[in-house]
């Protein structure tokens, strides 16, 4: 089946870099993002009447509204112009743009919104260059677009949003849709950017800038060559055996929800070690679990991949099965408990970090911020960042859990999820995961494509049933497993 194609996304760094190379195009880059913003200006427009609103500010951005605002004149609208800036500090293409929009009999409206109702509010005051708060009478204009009764806009990121992290700089716009040029950037997509961007269309400005990316969006495309059909010649010995190590007093229902997750994602069989021994002997609901001890499990030697965390408690008992874990020459999926227990020991790190075999990790904002002897406030600043860090820390696939999930690998690449919905905010959703991506690595994927493919899954699942009004309110993790089945098995069928 077709799958929707996975886009670039460019940091702040990368696309100066890339923009850098192409300004000597023609026509013009401001020009070329001007021109593109047109189309969503104009199928936002109303036909009340009402002038467009364009927010100029004192950089590039600001050309860019001049741009549209021009060829919005030329086809034979009359937008107001406001202006926050200083025409004498006027980047020298911005002042270009500026002057060209005069000749075409545009003017400003001075510095502040006027008062009067607009039929659209476009977003020129700060492109993806801005790193700090923003104060005073900037603050005030992007408050006073919040509270317009029309539509908005944002010109490559709504302004006070930051480019690389999705951070909030102080306050924001909130738009009901962006158009980004040349590229995605990463505040678009993770932590507070989905909040304000709306929907998105990536302008691409005639300019090919996949090759160039070292991040991409996650999406099947990515994993397309691994969806096969099974051949009708098919036993479960060929389909994995994946292990869980978890489940102490009080926490079955971690590792039996992992365990549940991976065996409906294909796993051939699925063993859950239990801590608690006074866990029942089978898992009522799903019988075909195999409920072991965790030493029991070890010493089989029958699994293929080894998960080890969902319910895993911080024990001197989990401590000696993580040792274990470690030590086993098979990929490996640490969460949850794991990891915690993984950032109290530098020396077990070290032993990680030489694994020879494949090594995946997903933490929550808080566990990552252990791992890297840091808080979750330092983390959630710059998402990107920290996982980029633990992936070389650890040289393990990671999955740093949140709005706009990141995957980072050893080697620097990086990706970033677009599904799920706010109804994934429910405890047992990361066991979930956890089994999803199990059951990947027990059939044989390789660790970053289980780990795209588990993830981007999960949140697909999670949108199928917001869609049929199962959430996002209510929805329980346990309900998002039958949901990825079924969509698993539909990439799979074609």
């Amino acid at each position: 089946m077709p799958h929707a194609p996975s886009r670039p996304i460019f940091t702040v760094a990368a696309l100066r870099e890339f923009e850098a190379r192409h300004a000597a195009a023609e026509p013009p880059l401001m020009e070329r993002a001007g021109a593109a913003a047109v189309a969503p200006a104009l199928e936002l427009i109303g036909t009340d009447g009402a002038p467009p609103l364009i927010i100029c500010g004192p950089g590039n951005n600001g050309g860019d509204g001049f741009v549209l605002a021009r060829l919005l004149r030329e086809r034979g609208l009359a937008p107001v112009v406001v202006f926050a800036g200083s025409e004498e500090r006027l980047p020298e293409d911005a002042h270009r743009a500026l002057s060209r929009y005069r000749d075409a009999g545009g003017t400003l409206a001075g510095a502040t919104i006027p008062p009067g109702r607009y039929t659209l509010a476009v977003d020129a005051l700060f492109g993806i260059g801005l790193q700090r708060p923003l104060e005073g009478p900037h603050a005030e204009l992007v408050a006073r677009m919040n509270g317009l009764d029309c539509p908005r806009l944002a010109l490559d990121i709504p302004s006070g949003l930051c480019a690389d992290t999705g951070r909030v700089l102080g306050a924001a716009l909130r738009a009901e849709r962006t158009a980004t040029f040349i590229a995605l950037k990463p505040g678009l997509l993770t932590l507070d950017g989905p909040d304000h961007c709306g929907s998105i269309d990536v302008c691409g400005l005639g300019l090919d800038a996949g090759s160039e990316a070292t991040g991409r969006t996650a999406t099947p495309q990515l994993f397309a060559g691994r969806l096969r059909p099974r051949p009708r010649n098919s036993h479960k010995g060929m389909m994995g055996s994946a292990a869980i190590l978890g489940g102490a007093a009080g926490m079955a229902g971690a590792a039996l929800l992992a365990g549940r997750a991976a065996l409906k994602l294909g796993a051939g069989r699925v063993f859950v070690g239990l801590l608690d021994v006074d866990a029942p002997a089978v898992d009522f609901v799903q019988p075909e679990l195999m409920l072991r001890r965790p030493q029991e499990i070890l010493a089989s030697g029958l699994a293929t991949a080894l998960a080890a965390g969902p319910g895993l408690g911080q024990s001197g008992e989990a401590m000696a099965l993580l040792r274990q874990a470690i030590a086993a020459p098979l990929p490996l999926l640490l969460d949850a408990d794991a990891l915690n227990l993984l950032a109290a020991r530098p020396v077990l790190a070290a032993k990680l970090r030489r694994r020879e075999a494949p090594t995946l990790l997903t933490p929550h904002p808080l566990e990552a911020a252990r791992l890297l002897g840091s808080d979750a406030a330092s983390v959630q600043a710059d998402r990107l960042g920290a996982a980029l860090a633990l992936a070389r820390k650890f040289a393990a696939v990671v999955v740093l859990k949140g709005c706009g999930s990141v995957i980072a690998a050893p080697g620097g690449r990086w990706f970033i999820n677009e599904s799920g919905n706010p109804g994934m905010a429910s405890a047992g959703m990361g066991d979930v995961l956890s089994g999803l991506a199990l059951a990947l690595l027990a059939q044989g994927w390789e660790a970053e494509a289980a780990a795209l493919c588990a993830v981007h899954l999960h949140g697909l699942a999670a949108d199928l049933l917001a869609g049929g009004g199962v959430g996002p309110a209510g929805l329980a993790a346990g309900e998002t497993i039958d949901a990825a089945r079924r969509l698993f098995n539909a990439w799979t069928a074609a």
